[in-house]
């Protein structure tokens, strides 16, 4: 068994002011997509400025912080926010929905996309591979959090999570999920998109292997203490909400190539 490594989730505190380091995963990986993107930039449109782009992560991390945040409540815990409806506001004890985020990043990229005359998964497509470095920081932050952990387990590489109540060894999920949905997605999905493809499937690739990383994991990770199991003891939330997700982008890819077959 690995023992936890004992972080203060508050990286910095001047006074009254504490910044999280929760927090600052997402500045992280909001920083580490714009410098990215900057150097794809010229590939995509070479028309666009600098303040174009500032203007497009401006409103991409708007969508992330705002969708995520009401999609965690929708999804998760309604009941806990219509009771106290200021723990929306604490953002930096976690909280946050990546399928909510999706919605709203994908709201922002709608409103963009007409905004500069650009046809709507041209822009999904150029983003998508940038989408990998903001979860593997935030599944960092969960991990430094020490929430979202798994079930018990006797792997060598179990943990016990200074939150559990029942102290227990557990899975590490939250670094399954950086290695997955941060790592390997931004690998597959950085060489996949370094090639001209099709409109549309960049993002079908992303929709399918995100939804695929993130079922697997949700089957060693504990489930949110409120919702529990949906359906046959094992089907999460998280689970239910990847299903229509990897459908999509199934569907998205082959869309795309059907019709390159037809223009080629």
């Amino acid at each position: 068994m690995l023992t936890y490594p004992q972080i203060d989730p508050v990286a910095l505190a001047i006074g009254p002011l504490k910044i999280h380091w929760y927090g600052l995963m997402y500045l992280i990986g909001i920083g580490g997509a714009w410098w990215l993107a900057k150097r794809r930039l010229a590939d995509f449109d070479p028309t666009w400025s600098k303040e174009t782009l500032s203007d497009l992560v401006f409103w991409v991390a708007l969508g992330v912080i705002a969708g995520g945040r009401l999609g965690y409540v929708l999804f998760y815990d309604l009941g806990a926010y219509i009771d106290n409806p200021l723990l929306v506001l604490e953002i930096w004890k976690g909280g946050m929905s990546f399928h909510g985020g999706l919605l709203g990043v994908l709201l922002a990229l709608l409103w963009f996309s007409r905004k500069h005359n650009k046809r709507f998964f041209e822009l999904v497509d150029f983003v998508a591979p940038l989408v990998p470095i903001g979860l593997g920081a935030g599944r960092i932050g969960n991990f430094i959090n020490a929430e979202l952990w798994g079930k018990a387990t006797d792997l060598p590489w179990a943990m016990v999570f200074p939150t559990d109540p029942q102290q227990l060894a557990r899975h590490p999920s939250q670094l399954y999920q950086f290695a997955l949905e941060g790592v390997a997605l931004f690998t597959i999905l950085w060489f996949y998109s370094r090639k001209p493809r099709p409109t549309m499937a960049v993002s079908g690739l992303f929709a399918i292997c995100y939804g695929c990383f993130r079922f697997a994991v949700e089957f060693v990770r504990v489930p949110d203490e409120q919702l529990g199991y949906l359906a046959f003891d094992w089907l999460t939330m998280g689970q239910l909400l990847c299903i229509p997700m990897i459908v999509f982008g199934a569907l998205l890819m082959g869309l795309a190539y059907r019709r390159e077959g037809r223009t080629a």
